[in-house]
């Protein structure tokens, strides 16, 4: 299981940081995302704080599995662990 932290993107639309649309920036285990939408399914979600007591950031924080829907840049935290989808082998 993984821990997440979710927070408002305030420096989106600057070079390396995503367009003015990718409002969200999502932290798996400490790994940054960018995201312009999430969707938490089924988690209890807390309020926390990262940082180091001077300078924090408030997040809200879940523990779950993330699938990322690129089509529509989403990230969707779920509490089960996403399944792998083996194709069928070829005829």
């Amino acid at each position: 299981m993984n821990t997440y932290h979710i927070r408002f993107n305030k420096s989106r639309g600057q070079p390396g940081r995503g367009s003015r649309d990718h409002v969200w920036r999502v932290f798996e285990n400490g790994k940054e995302y960018l995201f312009k939408h999430f969707r938490i399914e089924g988690l209890i979600v807390s309020d926390s704080v990262t940082g180091n007591g001077t300078n924090d950031d408030w997040n809200m924080s879940c523990e779950g599995y993330m699938t990322i829907d690129r089509a529509t840049s989403t990230a969707i935290i779920t509490a089960n662990q996403p399944q792998m989808i083996t194709p069928p082998p070829p005829p």
